[in-house]
């Protein structure tokens, strides 16, 4: 342990903490631009720059280790100048645009400078040039508004290993983007949106499509229809002051309803039916290789996830052919919007216009791929992410706070617990184990507290095995097996996990990838700014959701059991094939 200062208050902390995280154990906020929590600091940006006793420079605090009786001053008048200064030069370089920014009601820079007490710019010169990327759909960037800090590219190399946007060129000429300033578009981004989420200015966002919504919404001709994912209900009301993990379902649904929307429906009914049709296929590959000793491709690995699945078309697609065929279920759900409740409507696929709410960009992508149209039409015409949602209530007047709780829409808004924790990493895992056990053994799955608790929390990679006994006759093959599994969230870890499973060091029978750190109540559209303690939070609130429905396993559905009954057959079936079913592209770069 190491004894020091900081404000003449004295702190004690393991050898080789920060300052940075000194000061903040002693209570004392150090400001930031570039620093990530859990990430390597590179101290780039210099707002962090503290004071040491004996030492003549000004210290990165985010990089610098602390020293045996270390005397740290975080606010002294040098301090307070230098970092003055160093927001004044970042500013003088900004092509902000303030007045009309996305970001202008939660701008780091601008809230930075009001702390500082910034009234003017001392430095008056050249702007950094305006250049706007809109090339992907899920994401723009704003090279104008960048102020360099590297935060995106902390997250896309560290966190994700995609590579996508690095440093170029030098001094005032530097700029963040791919290669030779090339846009997205023509580079192995996986439009994950974990760039937009941690930038602290405007210079990378989503691809705003709030006009499209409301154009739809004001179309007489078209039944607009809107779904939620389970990780909004979560973190939604972040928009609007309420703390981390407040679930606001209820008031979601109700605003949704003044928004306009004709009929608001849960895209957990349609995680419900993706664990149908994924339990169905594992099962089913399981079979071919134990009972009938032919070749099936094992592990089977999850597909709810967007940003995953171009992760692996780009720089694993040797191992597609192990991907889930099932679409997501954003995708599952605008499939069954188009026909079987256009159907009930008597309605035509293309006078249904489907709008989802996701806490995810890739979203954005999935929905426009070309496969994608299993209803003949495009089946999810438009993706909103959970900031975008509270933009749109905010500019509707809407009082979300005094909103009362509404249930949503039948047929499509009944789901269980187990579609609620597809929110959480490692929640597809216990979601279709709970079903893959009980249709196996006619037994609930065992847990501890509720949960499988060895494929939950924050830890990068998660495994389990389960030894399935006393199986139901049909399933004999099964009896003694042990079913190992294995769950990765954010890239990163994913791309650690396949590596150790195409060398043969690690062999699983199923695997769940998130894209995103935490899954999706982390995802690259929920509300700034995502830290571990906000995602365990909202994981919690998840948890909470799931513990508080009466039907906790997907099978048990009984809406969902109706749709078999009355439109689809049966899992794995043939429109089932058709409407709820993909493909994969092999879109290999070199590694």
């Amino acid at each position: 342990m190491i004894k020091l200062t900081v404000n003449n208050v004295p702190v004690e902390v393991p050898k080789g903490t920060t300052i940075l995280n000194a000061a903040k154990k002693a209570g004392i906020r150090i400001p930031t631009l570039c620093y990530l929590e859990g990430l390597p600091a590179i101290g780039a940006c210099r707002v962090c720059i503290v004071e040491i006793e004996g030492v003549y420079a000004l210290a990165a605090s985010c990089s610098m280790p602390v020293a045996e009786g270390m005397k740290v001053l975080t606010n002294s008048r040098r301090v307070r100048e230098a970092r003055r200064m160093v927001v004044e030069l970042l500013l003088s370089e900004h092509n902000g645009e303030c007045q009309t920014c996305d970001r202008r009601e939660d701008c780091e820079l601008q809230s930075l400078a009001a702390e500082l007490g910034i009234r003017s710019i001392s430095f008056q010169g050249e702007k950094t040039r305006a250049g706007v990327d809109v090339s992907t759909p899920a994401v723009m960037r704003d090279r104008g508004k960048c102020i360099k800090c590297r935060r995106c590219v902390t997250v896309c190399n560290e966190t994700q290993h995609v590579g996508a946007l690095w440093p170029q060129s030098r001094g005032f000429e530097t700029s963040i983007g791919p290669a030779f300033n090339r846009d997205l578009s023509t580079v192995a981004c996986v439009q994950c949106g974990q760039c937009a989420a941690v930038c602290p200015v405007g210079a990378i966002t989503e691809r705003d499509q709030i006009d499209e919504v409301w154009a739809a919404l004001d179309d007489p001709d078209k039944h607009v229809v809107v779904q939620t994912a389970p990780a909004i209900r979560a973190a939604l009301g972040e928009c609007f002051g309420y703390p981390p993990g407040t679930l606001v379902t209820g008031k979601m649904t109700a605003a949704l309803r003044r928004l306009g929307f004709d009929a608001v429906f849960d895209t957990n009914f349609a995680a419900d039916l993706t664990i149908m049709e994924e339990g169905t296929e594992l099962l089913t590959r399981l079979k071919t290789v134990l009972a009938d000793g032919e070749q099936a491709a094992l592990p089977l690995m999850t597909s709810c996830s967007p940003g995953w699945i171009k992760f692996a078309e780009h720089f694993f697609p040797e191992m597609l052919p192990n991907l889930s065929t099932c679409k997501s279920p954003q995708q599952m759900f605008g499939a069954v919007a188009k026909t079987y409740y256009a159907q009930k409507l008597n309605l035509r696929p293309e006078q249904i216009f489907v709008v989802s709410i996701m806490p995810c960009t890739a979203k954005k992508y999935e929905c426009g791929r070309p496969e994608m149209n299993g209803s003949g039409t495009r089946d999810v015409d438009v993706v909103l992410t959970t900031r975008e949602l509270g933009k749109m209530i905010r500019g509707a007047g809407l009082d979300f706070a005094g909103l009362p709780d509404e249930e949503m829409d039948a047929p499509l808004g009944l789901s269980t617990g187990a579609a609620d924790i597809f929110a959480n990493t490692g929640g597809v895992m216990e979601a279709a184990l709970r079903t893959a056990y009980e249709i196996v053994t006619g037994r609930e799955l065992p847990m501890d507290n509720l949960h499988v608790k060895p494929v939950a929390g924050l830890e990068g990679l998660k495994e389990a095995s389960l030894t399935i006994e006393d199986v139901l006759p049909d399933w004999s093959f099964l009896e003694g097996a042990t079913l190992n599994v294995a769950v990765a969230h954010g890239l990163g870890n994913a791309d650690k996990l396949l590596k150790l499973i195409a060398s043969g060091e690690k062999n699983y029978h199923f695997v769940e990838v998130m894209t995103c750190p935490g899954g999706c109540i982390g995802g690259g559209g929920q509300p700034r700014f995502t830290t571990n303690a906000v995602r365990e939070a909202r994981i919690a609130a998840i948890y909470r959701e799931d513990e508080g429905k009466k039907l906790r396993k997907s099978h048990d559905n009984p809406d969902v059991a109706k749709l078999y009954e009355e439109f689809l057959g049966q899992p794995l079936g043939e429109r089932s094939h058709k409407l709820l079913h993909t493909k994969y592209t092999d879109r290999s770069v070199p590694r």
